[in-house]
């Protein structure tokens, strides 16, 4: 059974994934089980990461199991 992560502010999600997206923090905290690959490939040397943030701002990326930020 898996644990349910508690649902992220939308605000921190930019912050942390502004300073430390090429880490795939933001993708940890949000309940990805593939942050491991940004940690790895230093975000897509930054592009993935550059999608991420623009998804989490406009929106569009959401908690893994289909919840939206707060």
């Amino acid at each position: 059974m898996s644990e349910q992560k508690q649902v992220q502010s939308k605000t921190t999600m930019i912050i942390v994934a502004w300073l430390l997206g090429y880490l795939g923090i933001h993708r940890l905290m949000m309940g990805y089980s593939n942050w491991w690959v940004q940690l790895i490939t230093f975000g897509g040397c930054g592009i993935w990461s550059l999608i991420d943030l623009i998804q989490i701002f406009t929106g569009k990326m959401k908690m893994a199991d289909g919840r939206d930020l707060i």
